[in-house]
């Protein structure tokens, strides 16, 4: 009788197994699964997005060396200028590329 409970209960055990794996185990469509290359819009925007992250990222570790003391006041006043001013032009930039997609999303919701 114990024979038989562990043999049904290793089948019931594979049979989970099995059932759990089997979207791992199908054989990939073809081509859904693969991103197309992006446009040439998508491609500078994207240009936009990293640099945006950059001179963000820059801003806030030289705060931060600022703050611990390893950049001295007048290197700060410095450096921050150039890397606002860098965050600035790429948010501006994004800005100008979304506002029309928001004034037709306006549009559309006043009608």
């Amino acid at each position: 009788m114990e024979i038989v409970a562990l043999a049904l209960g290793a089948a019931l055990a594979a049979a989970c197994v099995v059932f759990v794996a089997r979207p791992l185990l199908r054989p990939t469509r073809g081509r859904e699964d693969e991103l197309g290359a992006p446009s040439p819009e998508e491609q500078a925007r994207l240009r936009l997005f990293e640099e945006r992250d950059r001179s963000l990222a820059a801003l806030k570790e030289l705060e931060l060396d600022h703050r611990t003391g390893k950049i001295s006041d007048e290197d700060y006043r410095e450096l921050v200028g150039p890397l606002r001013r860098q965050a600035g032009e790429a948010l501006q930039a994004l800005e100008r590329e979304d506002r029309p997609e928001r004034e037709r999303e306006e549009a559309d919701v006043s009608h």
